[in-house]
C-alpha cells in the first residue's frame, strides 16, 4: 500500500489488516508510537491521519492507502509543543508522551483550556495530572503565535479535534 509518512511517499508491504501501529512499528521503524493499552483506552498509539488525531491500535493497515501519517517522528523533534513538554514538566515516563502531542498538534495554533480538556480526552496519563500537559500546551502555543506573528514560521491551520 502507498501512502504518505511524515512527509514522504512510502510503499509499504504489509497485511491489510495488520494494525497501523504494528506497520508504524514493526515495518516503517518508527518506534517513537507508543503502545499502551491495544484497546484504543489510552491515546499513547496517537498518530494523524490526513489532519485529525487516530488511535493506530485501532486502524486497520488498509485504511491508510492514499492518506498522509504523521507521526512523532515526522516533527522532526523541533516542534514548539516537544520543546514545552520537556521545559514545563509535561512529559513524564514517556509512554503518553507522544500521543498527547500528536492530540495536541491536532489542537490548532490557540488551544483553549476548554479545547485542550476535550482534545485530549482520550489520551490517559499516569504521572503529570494534566496540569503539566496544559501548561505546556499553552506554552507551546505562545510561542508558536509568536513565531507566527514576526513572519519566522509557518502558520499552522486549524485541525478538528478527536470525537
Amino acid at each position: 500500500m502507498s501512502f504518505v509518512l511524515n512527509g514522504k511517499r512510502v510503499r509499504v508491504q504489509a497485511h491489510p489488516l495488520k494494525r497501523l501501529l504494528d506497520v508504524l512499528r514493526d515495518d516503517c521503524r518508527l518506534t517513537g508510537t507508543k503502545e499502551g493499552c491495544g484497546e484504543g483506552e489510552c491515546g499513547a498509539c496517537t498518530v494523524i491521519v490526513d489532519g485529525r488525531p487516530v488511535n493506530s491500535c485501532l486502524v486497520p493497515f488498509a485504511h491508510v492507502d492514499g492518506t498522509a501519517v504523521t507521526t512523532i517522528e515526522g516533527l522532526g523533534g523541533r516542534h514548539p509543543l516537544q520543546r514545552a513538554f520537556v521545559e514545563h514538566g509535561g512529559a513524564q515516563c514517556g509512554i503518553c508522551t507522544p500521543g498527547m502531542i500528536m492530540s495536541a498538534v491536532a489542537l490548532g495554533r490557540k488551544p483553549t483550556v476548554e479545547g485542550m480538556k476535550i482534545g485530549l480526552a482520550g489520551n490517559l496519563c499516569r504521572c503529570t495530572g494534566y496540569a503539566a500537559i496544559y501548561k505546556s500546551i499553552a506554552a507551546a502555543a505562545r510561542a508558536e503565535n509568536r513565531r507566527g506573528q514576526s513572519g519566522k514560521g509557518p502558520k499552522t491551520r486549524q485541525r478538528p479535534t478527536r470525537r
